[in-house]
Protein backbone atom coordinates (compact mmCIF):
# COMPACT_ATOMS: atom_id res chain seq x y z
CA UNK A 1 0.00 0.00 0.00
CA UNK A 2 2.08 3.13 -1.52
CA UNK A 3 1.86 5.81 1.89
CA UNK A 4 1.16 8.75 -1.22
CA UNK A 5 -1.65 7.22 -2.47
CA UNK A 6 -3.11 6.42 1.04
CA UNK A 7 -2.29 10.46 2.18
CA UNK A 8 -4.05 11.40 -1.25
CA UNK A 9 -6.44 9.16 0.31
CA UNK A 10 -7.52 10.28 3.68
CA UNK A 11 -7.23 13.63 2.64
CA UNK A 12 -10.07 13.61 -0.15
CA UNK A 13 -12.21 11.42 2.38
CA UNK A 14 -11.50 14.85 5.05
CA UNK A 15 -12.39 17.05 3.07
CA UNK A 16 -15.41 15.22 0.71
CA UNK A 17 -14.02 16.91 -2.18
CA UNK A 18 -11.60 15.71 -5.02
CA UNK A 19 -10.88 19.59 -6.10
CA UNK A 20 -10.25 20.32 -2.25
CA UNK A 21 -7.83 17.64 -1.58
CA UNK A 22 -6.27 19.07 -5.00
CA UNK A 23 -5.15 22.33 -3.41
CA UNK A 24 -4.58 21.01 0.12
CA UNK A 25 -2.12 18.53 -1.47
CA UNK A 26 -0.80 20.82 -4.28
CA UNK A 27 -2.14 18.47 -6.89
CA UNK A 28 -3.84 18.42 -9.91
CA UNK A 29 -7.20 17.24 -9.86
CA UNK A 30 -6.62 14.61 -12.41
CA UNK A 31 -3.51 13.42 -10.30
CA UNK A 32 -5.74 13.08 -7.36
CA UNK A 33 -8.64 10.73 -8.81
CA UNK A 34 -5.28 8.59 -10.47
CA UNK A 35 -4.42 8.24 -6.86
CA UNK A 36 -7.66 7.42 -5.84
CA UNK A 37 -8.38 4.48 -8.66
CA UNK A 38 -4.56 3.46 -7.81
CA UNK A 39 -5.62 2.65 -4.41
CA UNK A 40 -8.84 1.29 -5.41
CA UNK A 41 -7.25 -1.28 -7.75
CA UNK A 42 -4.82 -2.59 -5.45
CA UNK A 43 -6.84 -3.37 -2.41
CA UNK A 44 -9.53 -4.70 -5.00
CA UNK A 45 -12.29 -2.53 -3.21
CA UNK A 46 -14.22 1.05 -4.00
CA UNK A 47 -13.19 3.48 -1.59
CA UNK A 48 -15.08 6.09 -2.43
CA UNK A 49 -18.23 7.22 -4.13
CA UNK A 50 -18.28 9.66 -6.17
CA UNK A 51 -21.63 11.60 -6.01
CA UNK A 52 -21.56 12.91 -3.08
CA UNK A 53 -17.80 12.47 -2.40
CA UNK A 54 -17.57 10.10 0.64
CA UNK A 55 -16.45 6.42 1.86
CA UNK A 56 -17.81 3.27 1.24
CA UNK A 57 -18.04 0.55 4.08
CA UNK A 58 -14.77 -0.82 3.15
CA UNK A 59 -13.13 2.99 2.91
CA UNK A 60 -14.09 3.66 6.60
CA UNK A 61 -12.30 0.93 7.27
CA UNK A 62 -9.29 1.62 5.85
CA UNK A 63 -9.92 4.99 7.44
CA UNK A 64 -10.05 3.49 11.08
CA UNK A 65 -5.85 2.46 9.77
CA UNK A 66 -4.94 5.17 7.71
CA UNK A 67 -4.85 7.99 10.21
CA UNK A 68 -2.59 5.72 12.43
CA UNK A 69 -0.33 4.73 9.88
CA UNK A 70 0.47 7.62 8.48
CA UNK A 71 1.25 9.11 11.43
CA UNK A 72 3.74 6.03 12.61
CA UNK A 73 5.53 6.43 8.96
CA UNK A 74 6.06 9.84 10.04
CA UNK A 75 7.30 8.39 13.19
CA UNK A 76 9.94 6.53 11.86
CA UNK A 77 11.50 8.93 9.03
CA UNK A 78 11.76 11.89 11.89
CA UNK A 79 13.35 9.16 14.49
CA UNK A 80 15.71 8.16 11.61
CA UNK A 81 16.69 11.64 10.68
CA UNK A 82 17.85 12.14 14.32
CA UNK A 83 20.54 10.04 13.69
CA UNK A 84 21.95 12.38 11.07
CA UNK A 85 21.48 15.50 12.60
CA UNK A 86 23.11 17.25 14.91
CA UNK A 87 22.49 18.89 18.21
CA UNK A 88 20.02 21.52 17.98
CA UNK A 89 21.07 25.27 19.55
CA UNK A 90 16.65 25.63 19.90
CA UNK A 91 14.50 23.98 21.63
CA UNK A 92 10.95 22.96 20.59
CA UNK A 93 8.41 22.01 23.80
CA UNK A 94 5.00 20.82 22.76
CA UNK A 95 2.71 21.32 26.07
CA UNK A 96 -1.00 20.29 27.05
CA UNK A 97 -2.03 23.06 28.89
CA UNK A 98 -2.52 21.97 32.31
CA UNK A 99 1.20 20.17 32.24
CA UNK A 100 2.53 23.79 32.25
CA UNK A 101 3.30 24.73 36.00
CA UNK A 102 5.27 27.20 37.07
CA UNK A 103 8.03 24.60 38.30
CA UNK A 104 8.26 23.45 34.31
CA UNK A 105 8.17 27.53 33.42
CA UNK A 106 10.88 28.43 35.58
CA UNK A 107 12.55 25.73 34.39
CA UNK A 108 12.57 26.59 30.67
CA UNK A 109 16.38 27.43 29.00
CA UNK A 110 16.26 31.70 28.87
CA UNK A 111 16.57 31.47 25.32
CA UNK A 112 15.95 29.65 22.14
CA UNK A 113 12.46 28.58 23.18
CA UNK A 114 9.64 27.92 21.49
CA UNK A 115 6.76 26.68 23.40
CA UNK A 116 3.76 24.97 21.31
CA UNK A 117 0.22 24.45 23.63
CA UNK A 118 -1.25 21.70 21.93
CA UNK A 119 -4.35 19.30 22.87
CA UNK A 120 -3.22 16.59 25.25
CA UNK A 121 -3.62 13.94 22.44
CA UNK A 122 -1.82 15.31 20.31
CA UNK A 123 1.50 16.40 22.16
CA UNK A 124 2.52 12.58 21.76
CA UNK A 125 1.88 12.40 18.08
CA UNK A 126 4.24 15.86 17.57
CA UNK A 127 7.09 14.71 19.99
CA UNK A 128 7.02 11.31 17.79
CA UNK A 129 6.55 12.93 14.21
CA UNK A 130 9.56 16.01 14.88
CA UNK A 131 7.54 18.66 15.35
CA UNK A 132 9.00 18.92 18.67
CA UNK A 133 11.91 18.31 20.46
CA UNK A 134 10.41 17.39 24.23
CA UNK A 135 6.30 17.12 25.68
CA UNK A 136 4.47 17.50 28.14
CA UNK A 137 1.44 15.72 28.44
CA UNK A 138 -1.01 15.47 31.29
CA UNK A 139 -4.10 13.53 32.81
CA UNK A 140 -5.98 11.91 35.62
CA UNK A 141 -4.63 8.05 37.20
CA UNK A 142 -4.27 6.45 40.02
CA UNK A 143 -1.02 7.85 42.47
CA UNK A 144 1.95 6.53 40.54
CA UNK A 145 0.12 4.79 37.83
CA UNK A 146 1.63 6.03 34.26
CA UNK A 147 -0.84 7.63 31.50
CA UNK A 148 -2.53 5.70 29.28
CA UNK A 149 -1.03 7.50 25.82
CA UNK A 150 -1.50 6.78 22.56
CA UNK A 151 0.98 4.06 20.63
CA UNK A 152 2.53 6.63 17.77
CA UNK A 153 6.07 5.68 18.30
CA UNK A 154 8.50 4.01 21.06
CA UNK A 155 9.14 7.14 23.36
CA UNK A 156 10.49 7.88 27.34
CA UNK A 157 7.91 8.75 29.56
CA UNK A 158 9.17 10.74 32.90
CA UNK A 159 6.97 11.27 35.66
CA UNK A 160 7.54 15.29 36.86
CA UNK A 161 4.59 16.20 38.96
CA UNK A 162 1.75 14.82 41.02
CA UNK A 163 -1.01 16.49 42.20
CA UNK A 164 -4.33 15.94 44.29
CA UNK A 165 -7.50 17.24 42.45
CA UNK A 166 -10.33 18.93 43.63
CA UNK A 167 -13.96 20.04 42.24
CA UNK A 168 -14.52 23.44 41.75
CA UNK A 169 -18.12 25.19 42.81
CA UNK A 170 -19.81 28.29 43.33
CA UNK A 171 -18.97 29.35 46.58
CA UNK A 172 -22.86 29.62 47.39
CA UNK A 173 -23.48 25.92 46.42
CA UNK A 174 -24.75 23.65 49.15
CA UNK A 175 -21.79 21.07 48.86
CA UNK A 176 -19.24 24.24 49.13
CA UNK A 177 -18.65 23.43 52.77
CA UNK A 178 -17.78 19.47 52.36
CA UNK A 179 -14.35 18.44 53.80
CA UNK A 180 -14.01 16.46 50.40
CA UNK A 181 -16.52 15.01 47.60
CA UNK A 182 -17.09 11.58 46.13
CA UNK A 183 -17.44 11.57 42.21
CA UNK A 184 -19.96 8.79 42.15
CA UNK A 185 -22.03 11.76 44.22
CA UNK A 186 -21.37 14.16 41.52
CA UNK A 187 -22.84 12.27 38.41
CA UNK A 188 -26.67 14.31 38.43
CA UNK A 189 -24.58 17.88 39.16
CA UNK A 190 -24.37 19.74 35.55
CA UNK A 191 -20.92 20.05 34.49
CA UNK A 192 -18.71 22.34 32.24
CA UNK A 193 -17.52 20.80 29.71
CA UNK A 194 -14.12 22.03 29.09
CA UNK A 195 -11.88 19.21 27.19
CA UNK A 196 -9.08 21.83 26.93
CA UNK A 197 -9.03 23.56 30.47
CA UNK A 198 -9.74 20.64 32.46
CA UNK A 199 -10.37 16.93 33.08
CA UNK A 200 -12.93 15.68 30.15
CA UNK A 201 -16.80 14.65 31.11
CA UNK A 202 -16.44 11.48 28.20
CA UNK A 203 -14.15 9.12 30.81
CA UNK A 204 -16.63 10.47 33.92
CA UNK A 205 -19.26 9.59 32.11
CA UNK A 206 -18.02 6.42 31.40
CA UNK A 207 -17.05 5.40 34.98
CA UNK A 208 -18.99 6.89 37.00
CA UNK A 209 -22.56 7.60 35.28
CA UNK A 210 -25.57 5.17 35.59
CA UNK A 211 -26.25 1.77 33.13
CA UNK A 212 -27.67 4.28 30.38
CA UNK A 213 -24.72 6.06 30.14
CA UNK A 214 -26.84 9.26 31.54
CA UNK A 215 -24.58 11.89 34.06
CA UNK A 216 -22.21 14.31 34.04
CA UNK A 217 -24.30 16.36 31.76
CA UNK A 218 -22.40 19.40 30.89
CA UNK A 219 -24.26 23.26 31.28
CA UNK A 220 -22.09 24.99 29.63
CA UNK A 221 -18.95 24.00 26.88
CA UNK A 222 -15.88 26.25 26.70
CA UNK A 223 -13.33 25.62 23.92
CA UNK A 224 -10.45 27.40 25.25
CA UNK A 225 -7.21 26.24 27.22
CA UNK A 226 -7.27 28.11 30.05
CA UNK A 227 -8.12 26.54 33.26
CA UNK A 228 -8.13 30.04 35.52
CA UNK A 229 -11.28 30.74 33.27
CA UNK A 230 -12.67 27.17 33.33
CA UNK A 231 -12.49 27.73 37.04
CA UNK A 232 -13.96 31.26 36.49
CA UNK A 233 -16.98 29.88 34.94
CA UNK A 234 -17.72 26.97 37.81
CA UNK A 235 -17.78 30.22 40.06
CA UNK A 236 -20.24 31.92 37.89
CA UNK A 237 -22.41 28.94 38.22
CA UNK A 238 -22.37 27.66 34.88
CA UNK A 239 -21.42 23.66 35.75
CA UNK A 240 -18.91 21.77 38.34
CA UNK A 241 -15.35 21.15 37.22
CA UNK A 242 -12.66 19.13 38.00
CA UNK A 243 -9.09 20.80 38.11
CA UNK A 244 -5.51 19.85 39.92
CA UNK A 245 -6.13 21.53 43.36
CA UNK A 246 -3.21 24.48 43.13
CA UNK A 247 -5.06 25.74 39.85
CA UNK A 248 -8.13 25.59 40.98
CA UNK A 249 -7.83 27.64 44.51
CA UNK A 250 -7.71 31.12 44.86
CA UNK A 251 -10.39 31.24 42.51
CA UNK A 252 -12.57 34.29 43.02
CA UNK A 253 -16.01 33.36 44.48
CA UNK A 254 -15.40 29.64 43.98
CA UNK A 255 -14.50 26.77 46.80
CA UNK A 256 -12.17 23.99 45.54
CA UNK A 257 -13.18 20.77 47.32
CA UNK A 258 -10.93 18.21 47.17
CA UNK A 259 -11.44 15.08 45.38
CA UNK A 260 -11.42 12.14 48.28
CA UNK A 261 -13.19 8.82 45.63
CA UNK A 262 -11.84 7.65 43.68
CA UNK A 263 -8.42 8.48 44.88
CA UNK A 264 -6.91 9.94 41.42
CA UNK A 265 -4.32 12.49 40.98
CA UNK A 266 -3.21 14.40 38.41
CA UNK A 267 -0.27 13.94 36.79
CA UNK A 268 2.33 15.44 34.20
CA UNK A 269 4.57 13.61 31.96
CA UNK A 270 8.02 15.04 29.84
CA UNK A 271 8.11 12.83 26.59
CA UNK A 272 11.02 12.69 25.02
CA UNK A 273 12.09 10.21 21.47
CA UNK A 274 13.89 7.49 22.64
CA UNK A 275 17.46 7.68 23.27
CA UNK A 276 19.83 11.29 25.02
CA UNK A 277 18.77 14.32 23.84
CA UNK A 278 21.18 17.25 22.81
CA UNK A 279 21.34 20.59 23.15
CA UNK A 280 18.52 22.89 24.89
CA UNK A 281 16.15 19.77 25.30
CA UNK A 282 18.56 17.76 27.00
CA UNK A 283 18.70 21.20 29.72
CA UNK A 284 15.36 20.83 30.12
CA UNK A 285 15.18 17.32 30.30
CA UNK A 286 17.74 17.52 33.40
CA UNK A 287 16.00 19.79 35.25
CA UNK A 288 12.79 18.16 35.31
CA UNK A 289 14.42 14.36 35.73
CA UNK A 290 13.69 14.73 39.61
CA UNK A 291 10.00 13.96 40.25
CA UNK A 292 8.14 16.54 42.50
CA UNK A 293 6.87 14.47 45.12
CA UNK A 294 3.84 12.13 45.18
CA UNK A 295 0.52 13.27 46.56
CA UNK A 296 -0.82 11.50 49.61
Amino acid sequence: MDPHLLRTYLTVARLGSFSGAARALGYTQSAVSQHIAALEADLGLPLLTRRPVGPTPAGERLLEHAGSLLLRLDAARADLARFAAAPRETLTLAAAPLALSPRVLAALPATGVTLRTLPRDEVPAAVATGAADLGLVDGVAAPSDPLRLPDVAPHTATRIAEEPLAVVLPAAHPLAGRPGLRLADLADARWLDAPGAAFPLGPLRASYAGPAGHGFRPALRYEGTDARTAAALAAAGHGLVLLPLPVAAGTPGAVAVPLLSPRLVHRVELLRPTGEPGGPAAELAARLAAPAPASR
